[in-house]
C-alpha cells in the first residue's frame, strides 16, 4: 500500500484552508505529483482516495491500468480530468454520505455514467448524514460509526474482488 502525499507533508484542520492550499498549488501540479508518485508501481493496482485524493484516484486509473478505482468522498466527472472515457474493465465503487456538503451529484452521476458506458462495473454507496469525511474518527462532529464500519466492510470486499481478478488476469 502506497499513500500518496500530494501536499508535501501539510495536514489542515480546515477544510477551506486545504481548499485555499490545493488551489495555490493547483490542479494541474497535484495531478503531476499524483502520477509521479504511482509511476513505480506495478499495473494492476486499485487507485484509491478520500476528497481531492479521489479525484487523483480517477486521474491514476484513466492513465494507468488499474484493477480498480475507490473513490470515497469524492468523484468528478471525467471531463473535469482532461479524460474522454473510463478505461473498460476497471470497476468503480463511489462511497457518499447523502448530506456531504461537498457532494455535487451531477458530478458522480456523470461520472457513473461514464464507467457504466465503457461496460465497467460501478457501484454507488450512500450513508445517512453529512459528514465529508465521515469515517474519521478524529473529526467527532462527522464521524459515523456504523457507516464508517459498512463502508470499510464494502471497500475491503471490493479490494479482494480487484486481487482476485488480476490474479485471473495474470494467471
Amino acid at each position: 500500500m502506497l499513500v500518496v502525499d500530494q501536499y508535501e507533508g501539510r495536514v489542515f484542520d480546515d477544510y477551506e484552508e486545504a481548499g485555499a492550499f490545493s488551489g495555490s498549488v493547483g490542479y494541474p501540479e497535484l495531478v503531476r505529483r499524483g502520477l509521479e508518485a504511482v509511476a513505480d508501481l506495478p499495473d494492476g493496482l486499485v487507485a484509491a482516495g478520500f476528497s481531492n485524493g479521489a479525484a487523483m484516484a480517477e486521474v491514476v486509473a484513466t492513465q494507468r491500468r488499474c484493477s480498480g478505482a475507490l473513490l470515497l468522498s469524492g468523484a468528478l466527472p471525467l471531463g473535469m480530468l482532461g479524460a474522454s472515457s473510463w478505461p473498460a474493465g476497471t470497476p468503480v465503487q463511489v462511497h457518499y454520505a447523502e448530506h456531504d456538503p461537498f457532494r455535487r451529484q451531477e458530478w458522480v452521476d456523470a461520472l457513473l455514467a461514464d464507467v457504466s458506458a465503457s461496460g465497467s462495473g460501478v457501484e454507488q454507496f450512500d450513508y445517512p448524514g453529512a459528514g465529508h469525511l465521515f469515517t474519521d474518527p478524529s473529526l467527532p462532529a462527522e464521524h459515523d460509526p456504523r457507516a464508517a464500519e459498512l463502508l470499510w466492510e464494502r471497500a475491503l470486499a471490493f479490494l479482494q474482488q480487484s486481487v482476485d481478478r488480476t490474479a485471473r488476469l495474470d494467471g
